[in-house]
């Protein structure tokens, strides 16, 4: 909804800024509401204002990151694995923070930080914007529409929601699984930064890639590195066999996630960018929801052997992937 606003009024820096300013006011709230229902409404409210802002945050970074016009460009990867590497940093500081001035805290420094970046939102460029006035005369509904009727991203949306969604097992249960299997809680966040700092390592190295084997390519090497990854976690407790895999995460996440960025930066006209990138966040983010709910059921039925059904989705995005073949691969 805040995505196809920002298009209709072409303010995507106006509705990012008014979002997490929104977000950083409600985050205060959260300290004074111990109760459970006004803690759950506060808490959805935030996740209200706080969900649009790293898809108008795409939205303006891909704008801006297309080159030409007399602009000089640069890699959207690099914004992307910036912003992964300090949330690493971030983790390490809010532990400490946290040891010192207790819980609350992490309240008081989301909200500060969140306050800063609605100021620097104002400041960010303005992404020229073609066909501007169809958008902001076209309706809501007849903007879903024009993008559902795009047949490169529907398939971008399937594509991202079975290989994403394929992470909701792993988010939820794979530390429980480990523990229960002996392995210590240093351990299991080791096994877990060699994830993000495999993301952080592709967001990075990503564009070259892309350039070199187009999104067909890459889209299906996330895939299929899925698949292995997803076998591995329903086969095996080793060490050596996690850590072997858990890398893979550069590539079911991070990879995938500069593919269909760099379609959609090419396929979707700037008026419906911020459309486009909610559109597809919700399907990720839909499925994902559906499959952690699923998960509970099915590891309590069968355990880690759920896994295989999260690889069979990342095997079926296999044969989805050839169909970016005619996607576009100029750089972004």
């Amino acid at each position: 909804l805040v995505g196809r606003i920002a298009d209709l009024s072409q303010a995507l820096r106006g509705a990012l800024a008014i979002c997490e300013l929104t977000a950083a006011v409600v985050a205060l709230g959260l300290r004074s509401a111990p109760v459970l229902m006004p803690l759950l409404l506060t808490s959805v409210l935030h996740a209200a204002a706080l969900a649009p802002t790293t898809t108008l945050a795409d939205a303006l970074a891909l704008g801006a990151a297309m080159r030409g016009h007399g602009r000089q460009g640069f890699e959207y990867g690099w914004v992307r694995g910036t912003g992964s590497a300090v949330f690493i940093v971030g983790t390490l500081v809010s532990g400490q923070v946290v040891a010192v001035w207790g819980l609350a805290s992490i309240i008081i420094s989301q909200a500060v930080l969140l306050f800063a970046a609605s100021g620097v939102a104002t400041l960010l460029p303005i992404a020229e914007q073609r066909d501007a006035a169809s958008g902001t005369a076209s309706s809501a509904r007849d903007g879903v529409v024009a993008l559902l009727g795009m047949p490169m991203f529907r398939r971008i949306m399937l594509v991202s929601a079975l290989v994403l969604g394929s992470h909701a097992m792993h988010d939820t249960f794979a530390v429980i699984r480990w523990s229960a299997a002996g392995i210590t809680p240093s351990v299991a966040s080791t096994l877990w930064s060699l994830s993000v700092t495999a993301e952080v390592l592709v967001f990075f190295i990503g564009p070259r890639l892309l350039s070199e084997f187009g999104p067909a390519r890459v889209v299906a090497l996330a895939a299929g590195a899925g698949v292995v990854r997803w076998i591995v976690m329903a086969s095996s407790t080793s060490v050596i066999a996690l850590a072997l895999v858990q890398p893979l995460h550069g590539l079911t996440f991070a990879a995938l996630h500069l593919a269909c960025m760099r379609v959609i930066s090419v396929i979707v006209p700037p008026h419906l960018a911020a459309t486009a990138q909610a559109m597809y966040a919700l399907g990720a983010g839909a499925t994902t929801a559906l499959l952690t709910l699923a998960s509970g059921s099915l590891y309590g039925a069968v355990g880690a052997q759920g896994f295989w059904v999260m690889a069979v989705l990342c095997a079926a995005a296999l044969p989805l992937a050839r169909g970016l073949r005619r996607a576009p691969v100029t750089r972004s």
